[in-house]
């Protein structure tokens, strides 16, 4: 068995790791984990409020899970695309169900960059025009496509990228494009600049406008009632696709199978991954309005991978399903919201002055860092780096010093556990959240 200091050693040596400067970090040897915890090599554990990349939704190695992936192994290990089997068939059947609307069939991918690669190739082939819309306030992957749709500032420096992507304002009250002071305004000015992009940009001219439906990396922005039904509606008007990218807010993460069922609005595609199988095998796809699988009736779809509906992957899929419905996951996720994190994020908002906001539903919450509620100075700038990211990396070292792995991005602390997390485990991590706001607390200059 390897020895921490050999992971090391070949990490360092010979991994060229995504999103870093290659000498500037020293990556955490990890030995193990189970359920909402992960452990290092001295024993030192860690209640993982990231989900690793807010990914691992049914937890670290859950036995049901593992023991799906070692039958279809015993079985049959791949078999290439153009081939029927048991587990794509059943796991593209049971997404379906799950799925709003008339979203009746599913293409795998191997995660969710591919996806929206994919779902943007379909929705201009389905429409004949090239455009796609997308929020500044978004990820949407890192392959080619992907970032260029992304707009957050991952993009910069992959570009001159693809054309054809225009970027948009989505609503997000607490720092209003709009100048908007409710939440009523926030949607209704929202949905005019959408329009007003729409009428700018050339309706003829825009397959699809692709959006999360509750923003992830870029601050889980829950939109306010009515904004996604405005979304659907214009899409209706212009003969344009809905996309949307539940990648991160898929799978229960949200508390409903994919995070627009909250609103009860159907789109035309649905990009998934992540929570999907928790990550246990890579898997992502594209669940498809049956309208948008009829173009390609008698026309070939020009597009396809190695992998792609992968069994092991597949299979993972199934258990994983089965194993939210046995056993309550999405409820769990669902009541934990309501119950456990909007409750106590709250307190602590109550309690640390660096609490700007407090926002999120399920188990996908964000804390917004300010030194100033009254300017809402954000307590580092966007897209910080070197040293204007200290106070940030101060409140992150502070939670890991007591056992808490969070999940951070610009000046937000996000809490996003696994779904399976108990009550007690979530009060648990939220108290050493609670210390380590005291770190921020200390940079308050309002």
């Amino acid at each position: 068995m390897s020895t921490e200091q050999d992971v090391r050693h070949n990490d360092r040596t010979h991994v060229f790791h995504s999103w870093s400067a290659q000498r500037q970090i020293n990556p955490l040897p990890v030995a193990g984990g189970e359920g909402s915890w992960f452990w290092d090599f001295e024993g030192n554990r860690y209640l993982d409020f990231s989900s690793q990349l807010i990914n691992l939704n049914i937890g670290h190695q859950h036995p049901k899970l593992i023991a799906a992936i070692q039958e279809q192994a015993g079985k049959l290990c791949t078999i290439a695309p153009a081939f029927a089997n048991e587990a794509r068939g059943e796991a593209a059947r049971m997404i379906a169900e799950r799925a709003p609307g008339d979203l009746n069939m599913v293409f795998f991918t191997n995660g969710g960059a591919e996806a929206t690669e994919n779902a943007a190739r379909m929705a201009r082939l389905h429409t004949g025009k090239h455009k796609v819309l997308t929020a500044y306030r978004s990820y949407h992957g890192s392959t080619s496509g992907s970032i260029a749709f992304t707009g957050d500032p991952r993009r910069w420096p992959n570009e001159p990228s693809v054309g054809g992507v225009v970027h948009f304002h989505g609503p997000y009250l607490y720092r209003s494009p709009f100048y908007a002071e409710t939440e009523i305004q926030e949607c209704e000015r929202a949905l005019a600049h959408l329009a007003d992009t729409i009428m700018f940009e050339g309706a003829n001219t825009i397959a699809a406008i692709m959006l999360e439906p509750v923003v992830g990396t870029n601050g889980i922005l829950v939109p306010p009632p009515g904004y996604l039904a405005g979304v659907r509606e214009l899409c209706d008007q212009h003969n344009i696709v809905m996309i949307c990218d539940e990648v991160m807010a898929g799978f229960g993460r949200c508390g409903e199978w994919f995070a627009v069922q909250h609103w009860d609005v159907a789109p035309d595609l649905i990009t998934f991954a992540k929570g999907v199988n928790s990550g246990y095998v890579p898997l992502g796809g594209v669940v498809i309005s049956q309208r948008i699988a009829d173009t390609f009736a008698d026309r070939i779809f020009p597009g396809g991978l190695t992998y792609s509906g992968h069994p092991l992957a597949c299979a993972s899929a199934v258990a994983s399903m089965n194993i939210f419905e046995e056993e309550g996951i999405i409820d769990n996720a669902r009541s934990l919201g309501t119950d456990v994190f909007g409750p106590q994020l709250r307190a602590l908002a109550d309690r640390h002055p660096s609490v700007g906001e407090v926002r999120g539903l399920g188990c996908f919450w964000a804390l917004e860092l300010v030194r100033n509620r009254d300017t809402r100075e954000m307590l580092v700038p966007f897209n910080a780096a070197g040293a204007d990211a200290t106070p940030m990396v101060e409140v992150v070292n502070a939670c890991k010093a007591q056992g808490l792995w969070p999940f951070s991005h610009f000046n937000r602390i996000h809490v996003t556990p696994p779904l399976i997390i108990s009550p007690e485990e979530a009060k648990q991590g939220i108290a050493i959240l609670d210390d380590a706001l005291t770190v921020a607390d200390g940079y308050y200059t309002g």
